[in-house]
């Protein structure tokens, strides 16, 4: 499909087909009420999302969570991904990864898999996700290996691991891994209420880029590394998705469409659902999407910037959090005004006690924090992190049926 009024064609459609998760990351950017009333897609749903966005010109596709895996038609899902042309990639904790699941898999014709660690060790691996799965996750590797998939290991760094990057590599080296992608923490949702407890400080950031790159050095022509730099420790903005509504769609386990995973949050806007409206219309003509495309929507200093076309202002949804405006500049760039707040998270974490953190990613948390934020509870900024009006609803009345 041709581009229309100037909007070209989305590459990348994010299907979070489930929040579901055996996991309890605290640094989990699903939704902070993820436990809201809701209902996952069914099969059929997802296929139509599938070919309606093929047709838009989607051509990779993310298959998330939550932990996909605990969707019990997800072959199903693969299968027609791989029918309509999609390149297929699994974005996984292994939990639930067996050997006849991914043999299955393998025969849907899915393509690539993503599994995530949270450390070298057993003892932190578990810790940070609050469950005892990284022997299993060990065992998920080797089967990755075992059915000629490309080893490609995630590990998502903050303070409590940062340190440890060398032995993190160590082991990617030991297992095989092709791909490994070093990512810092992204302060978003569950990372944001433990930021003070998750930021590294800058010298810790340096430091596991120093190691990263003589371990490169090390690995050359046999293993390719990542290192994602934090936004909080630098002084321009990243271009949030390459730009909101320019490549990226993510579709939440609801079927509500956003240009980027976390832009639920933002207030006064309303996103499209699948189940009301086609991609279609979502990409070209819904109010979200378009609504900080281009530049017109940027106030100063974004307006006059000369690198305005490089970052296209920043995040919308972290100048949200920090500023309570997504329309300011991104607080990332030290040409905000608003710079001020990244230099006092990035202070007050220096003074914060390294202790355990202090939200797991549970649905009893999610139901509990949406009651505080009803009641007036949290600070500011924290409150900021859910949709308005959302109520809480037990798991089992979340889960999409598969047709029989």
């Amino acid at each position: 499909m041709p581009s229309r009024d100037g909007v070209g064609m989305p590459m990348w459609l994010l299907a979070e087909v489930t929040y579901r998760c055996p996991l309890h990351c605290v640094f989990c950017y699903n939704p902070v009420d993820y436990a809201k009333q809701h209902q996952e897609l069914t099969t059929e749903e997802w296929k139509r999302v599938l070919r309606e966005s093929r047709e838009l010109g989607a051509a990779q596709l993310g298959l998330s969570g939550g932990e996909p895996l605990l969707r019990d038609d997800l072959e199903e899902i693969v299968r027609e991904a791989r029918s309509l042309g999609y390149y297929t990639n699994l974005l996984t904790s292994g939990i639930g990864m067996t050997e006849a699941r991914i043999a299955a898999l393998k025969g849907a014709g899915l393509d690539h898999i993503q599994l995530s660690f949270q450390d070298s060790t057993k003892q932190m691996n578990d810790f940070l996700s609050s469950t005892r799965t990284f022997d299993l996750k060990m065992k998920v590797a080797a089967l990755i290996k075992q059915y000629d998939y490309p080893m490609v290991l995630n590990c998502v760094l903050h303070r409590y691991n940062i340190d440890h990057v060398q032995q993190i590599l160590e082991m990617a080296e030991a297992m095989g891994a092709e791909y490994v992608e070093l990512a810092n923490t992204q302060f978003y949702s569950w990372a944001y209420l433990n930021k003070d407890q998750l930021l590294p400080t800058r010298e810790q950031v340096e430091h596991a880029e120093l190691v990263t790159d003589a371990f490169r050095e090390k690995v050359k022509g046999r293993m390719r590394l990542f290192f994602v730099m934090p936004d909080y420790h630098a002084t321009r903005p990243k271009k949030c998705t390459n730009g909101w509504g320019n490549l990226f769609i993510t579709v939440q386990a609801d079927g509500t469409v956003l240009p980027c995973h976390v832009a639920g949050m933002l207030p006064g806007m309303t996103f499209p659902n699948v189940r009301e409206h086609s991609m279609e219309w979502a990409w070209y003509d819904s109010p979200g999407f378009n609504r900080f495309r281009g530049d017109g929507w940027m106030k100063d200093p974004c307006r006059t910037c000369p690198e305005k076309e490089k970052d296209l202002g920043g995040c919308r949804c972290q100048a949200y959090m920090l500023t309570g405006d997504a329309e300011n500049a991104d607080p990332v760039c030290d040409k905000s005004p608003h710079h001020e707040r990244i230099r006092e998270v990035v202070e007050r974490t220096k003074l914060a006690v390294n202790e355990q953190p202090i939200v797991f990613r549970t649905d009893r948390d999610s139901r509990d924090l949406m009651k505080q934020c009803g009641e007036g509870g949290l600070k500011v900024d924290e409150r900021r992190l859910f949709e308005p009006g959302a109520t809480a609803t037990e798991a089992n009345t979340r889960i999409g049926r598969t047709p029989a």
